[in-house]
């Protein structure tokens, strides 16, 4: 088995991991195939580059992780979709992805209004047993889910969302024409978690793949919280971009 030539990720006393060297042959290799092929079984990867099955394993798995392939059960494995790449600002999901050519649409889960618990109470301001309207739906770009949002927002501020919004549709552009909202600012954190097994299902996926967790906090002109907003993105589908400019 020859080594790849490139030393991207090769430590510098040149070692290279077997199941790395296979990984970046697999790499070549999907160039190849292009979107939806199949890959050949592990069996007759393992003889062609002379190694065990459980390093070709390992190799497929990583490239699974990072959205380079997708394992089917009974299936096989194919060349997966080149990941959404998606910016991060306060516009609507609907209106990002269709700017990126892609069909977004939403399953709804949850439409309640629920009381507020201490730490969303803190986080939207409000006293502790508020009611709060939550929504949570699933985030599906050309039909594949993609992510799961949960929203919360004040229910005293936003009385009627629930009698007027369609829950499948754009919250963000129901209220900012139905509603008159103007969002302002937002903090958001970005962190790896796993999915809860509820999750994993929802999305259909791996409940072992690493996930992105999105929590944010909107906020109008006056700086008065609009709503908290926890995302749960499948890491091997989607990424994310900002744009940044220095300070002067």
């Amino acid at each position: 088995m020859s080594v790849p030539s490139h030393r991207s990720g090769i430590p510098d006393h040149g070692r290279v991991p077997k199941y790395y060297a296979v990984k970046a042959l697999i790499l070549g290799e999907i160039a190849e195939l292009g979107v939806g092929a199949s890959l050949p079984p592990e069996r007759d990867l393992a003889t062609h580059y002379g190694v065990a099955r459980s390093t070709v394993r390992q190799a497929i798995s990583e490239l699974v992780i990072e959205g380079r392939l997708a394992a089917q059960r009974g299936r096989g494995t194919f060349v997966a979709e080149p990941k959404l790449i998606h910016p991060l600002s306060l516009a609507s999901y609907t209106e990002s992805l269709r700017a990126m050519g892609h069909e977004p649409s939403r399953l709804v889960i949850t439409a309640e209004e629920v009381p507020a618990d201490d730490e969303l109470a803190a986080a939207l301001e409000i006293k502790p047993g508020a009611p709060v309207v939550h929504l949570e739906r699933v985030l599906r770009a050309d039909g594949e889910p993609i992510g799961l949002e949960s929203t919360h927002l004040p229910a005293e501020r936003f009385p009627t969302l629930l009698d007027g919004l369609d829950p499948s549709g754009s919250l963000y552009r129901y209220m900012q024409d139905e509603l008159g909202v103007v969002w302002a600012e937002a903090t958001e954190r970005i962190e790896t978690a796993l999915a809860s097994p509820r999750e994993a299902l929802l999305l259909q996926t791996n409940p072992a793949l690493p996930m992105l967790l999105m929590l944010r906090i909107s906020r109008d002109p006056s700086g008065t919280p609009i709503e908290r907003v926890r995302s749960l993105y499948r890491g091997d589908r989607i990424g994310f971009e900002a744009h940044l400019t220095a300070k002067r």
